[in-house]
């Protein structure tokens, strides 16, 4: 499985607001700046993730964007339907009745879709900013998320 670009980008602005002191607000410039992300495209992502109850948007010049909870409580699956990505392995496929290998084939990838789909709600925003920073301190870098 592989992140689209909406996916891809949602995790790293959350990584860095996850990062930022206290999980106070950072101004979506500041994120794009960062992240070497498209300041509209990303807003666009922000304003989702907002209506979906996963950031917080915060007026005044000290304001921006931050997380609503903590990142312990925010998993990759939140992340990812928040801005509409989807694994459905054989979306608007229904086997053949008569073959038993297309029924097999069928229950195997819904067996496998179920299982990813644990996998993603069980892996938190948390879990996720302490691999990269296992990786980048592996890798002799500085932590600063940019992934």
């Amino acid at each position: 499985m592989k992140l689209t670009t909406r996916g891809h980008y949602s995790v790293k602005a959350l990584l860095d607001l996850s990062s930022q002191p206290g999980y106070g607000p950072a101004s979506v410039k500041a994120i794009a700046s960062r992240q070497e992300l498209p300041a509209p495209y990303l807003e666009k992502l922000l304003i989702e993730m907002r209506r979906s109850g996963l950031v917080l948007s915060v007026r005044g010049t000290q304001g921006g964007y931050q997380l609503a909870r903590r990142p312990a409580s925010i998993s990759l699956g939140q992340i990812l339907e928040a801005v509409g990505e989807t694994i459905e392995p054989l979306a608007g496929h229904s086997p053949d009745g008569t073959l038993a290998e297309d029924w097999v084939t069928f229950s195997l990838w819904n067996r496998l879709h179920k299982k990813i789909t644990e996998a993603l709600y069980s892996i938190s925003l948390e879990d996720l900013y302490y691999d990269v920073r296992s990786w980048q301190a592996a890798q002799g870098e500085e932590t600063s998320f940019i992934i």
